[in-house]
Parts: C-alpha cells; structure tokens; sequence
C-alpha cells in the first residue's frame, strides 16, 4: 500500500504557501501520497497543487470537511452541502484522486439522541441526499468514501456495520483506526466485514499520535486489509496543538510527539516494516 500524510499533521486551513513549503519535505521523507483537506473551496489552487505534485511525484488524495453547517440529515443546508461535495469531486478530478473520503452525513460534533426508528428514518434521508453527489462522482470516475466517526463527534454513524446499513452501496468506506480503536470490538474482523467497500484508510496512533508508538494492533489490521484486497493509501491523520481552530474541534490539547516533523517521519519509518 502506498503511504500518505495529511497536511493538518501542520497546518489549518492550507494555503498555497503551506503546500509549497510541506509537499518537497513530504517527498523528501519518501512518502508516496500528500492528503489534501478542502476546508473551503478556494484555500487553495487545485491546478497549481496538481503541478507541484506533479513535479515532486507525489499522489494526491482529498479530503473532505464537514464543520457545523455542513449537513446531509435533518437540516435546511442540504443543497449547500450537496454543493460542496460536488466542489470536492471536481477537486479530486483535477488532482487524479480517486477518492474524496470524510464523514459526508453530519457535521462532526454533531449529536443526538435517536430512537431505532428515527435512526432508520435519518438513514433513509442521508441514502436520497447522497444520491446526487454520489451520481456526479461516479459519472467523473471518483468515489465518495464515507468515514465512520467516534460516539463523541457523531451519533450518526460511528462503525462498518452501521455504515453498511446507512449508506447506497455505490458509496465507499473511509476506515480511520483512531475512531476504529473506540468504537469497534475487533477492529481486524470490522475491515473484513467492509471488505470490498473500503475506498480509503487513514492512521494514527490511539493517542492520534504516531502510528506504532501506541498499542493498536498493526500487523492484524494490515493483514486484514490485505485479506480485504484493499490496494489505496494508509494516510497518516493526525492535528497541530498549534492552530486553536483544529486543536479545539480534535480535542487535541497537548503535542503527540516531539515534533510534527517526527510524528510523519517516524509514523511512515513504522508503516513501511508492515
């Protein structure tokens, strides 16, 4: 699998400046993939993006943002939202991502309380409201992968087997193993339960620090994604304690390793004897 690191390991949101200054050091460290995050449309240039990586040979993968706002159930910003997405796919096109992989349901830190019912109701509404992005993806070759979330950002959808009953089976999953380690039982049997349907794979440690430097259970759940036949990226996804924006929506309230730059370049060092 190629190995990948997402941009917010440093900054939020990014600019321009900030992938002309991360993407030679992302490439100087032997990553195969940089992990863009569309925060708003017009941080920064896709084409001018595409060039650079081009340049270092780097791969792109996107990522989607849902702050408050952004929702697909049980709100009055749906088309907006929808719209959004669309704008995400148009990036993911310019860049030659195959993907663009987040929570596309809710806005994260969203809760509530739901019965069996409601549930099944908000599902049914999430499947028609992806239904139109999930089109226009397809119709340009790329696929929405929809990230479970832990029960403390989300009650929407927080394993596989939820994720499995709430989404159209043209839409993907996006596995994360730091909300894997709290929300499911066997984290291994829950990828091979996904199996086909995982389109993307981010890592991190428990901590959401360095992969390897914690007690998940690499080597099974490597194995398991290999049993799955799962070919794409594992993107390393971790946050700055430095920007106050993204440190207060990921809880991350002290530094999870010595420095940004060795929580990538230790975290790849870790991912590569898998």
């Amino acid at each position: 699998m190629p190995i990948g690191v997402n941009t917010w390991v440093w900054v939020s949101p990014l600019t321009d400046d900030d992938l002309a200054r991360l993407a030679p050091r992302v490439a100087g460290w032997g990553f195969d993939v940089i992990e863009l995050p569309v925060e708003q449309p017009g941080d920064w240039d896709p084409a001018r993006a595409r060039d650079l990586l081009a340049e270092l040979g780097l791969k792109a993968s996107v990522v989607l943002v849902m702050p408050p706002g952004r929702e697909l159930v049980a709100a009055d910003t749906i088309k907006e939202t929808q719209d959004y997405l669309r704008h995400c796919v148009d990036v993911a096109v310019t860049l030659g991502s195959p993907v663009i992989g987040g929570p596309a349901y809710s806005s994260v830190g969203r809760t509530w309380r739901m019965s069996p019912q409601e549930r099944a109701d908000a599902y049914a509404e999430l499947r028609e409201n992806l239904e139109p992005v999930l089109g226009y993806a397809g119709e340009r070759g790329v696929r929405l992968a929809v990230e479970p979330l832990n029960r403390y950002e989300t009650s929407l959808i927080n394993t596989v087997e939820q994720a499995l009953e709430a989404l159209p089976e043209e839409a993907g999953l996006a596995l994360d193993t730091y909300h894997m380690n709290i929300e499911e039982k066997d984290p291994a049997a829950a990828v091979r339960l996904a199996g086909q349907r995982i389109a993307h794979v981010q890592a991190c440690g428990t901590d959401r620090g360095t992969p390897g430097q914690d007690r998940f259970d690499w080597p099974a759940f490597t194995r398991a994604l290999a049993d799955a036949g799962y070919q794409g990226p594992l993107v390393i996804e971790s946050f700055t304690a430095h920007n106050q924006t993204i440190a207060t929506a990921a809880s991350v309230w002290r530094p999870l390793a010595p420095s940004q730059d060795s929580l990538a370049a230790d975290g790849l060092a870790f991912l590569r004897t898998l």
